[in-house]
């Protein structure tokens, strides 16, 4: 597509989308969000970059295989159970931790997020492997 309001708008909305889908991440445990529509939002700021500039500059942009993320993904949601599993509790409950950070203070960190974290990544690299098939798909089909 060649249309110049969707490019430019596409190069200051796709930022903030992911921005949106980083915070949806990071608020998930307590409030409604978390990696899954995070990941969701975040794949559709790549598939308006795709729509905008076309597949091969959305994937330049990505610079890993959306296939590769989905393998991440999941390798992180699976081993954020061990720790439970190596502190003698059962498969993925909860561990935190309260490391104390510089000028911020004590932040909550534990497994939950780090769950959360390969699920968004996952759901990502799963939405865009269809996004970009299809829409190679399309791009062949209209030559």
């Amino acid at each position: 597509m060649n249309a110049l309001i969707l490019r430019i708008s596409a190069r200051y909305l796709s930022p903030i989308l992911i921005g949106v889908s980083v915070l949806l991440l990071l608020r998930g445990h307590n409030d409604p969000g978390g990696g899954f529509i995070g990941g969701l939002l975040a794949a559709s700021a790549m598939s308006l970059l795709a729509l905008a500039h076309g597949t091969a500059s959305a994937r330049r942009s990505l610079r890993v295989d959306p296939r590769t993320l989905i393998a991440v993904g999941l390798l992180l949601a699976l081993t954020s159970g061990f720790p439970a599993l190596f502190g003698g509790r059962e498969w993925l409950t909860g561990m935190w931790t309260l490391p104390e950070l510089p000028l911020i203070g004590a932040i909550p960190l534990g497994t939950p997020l780090w769950f959360d974290v390969g699920i968004y990544i996952s759901v990502v690299g799963f939405t865009l492997t269809i996004v970009f098939a299809l829409s190679e798909n399309d791009e062949e089909e209209a030559v």
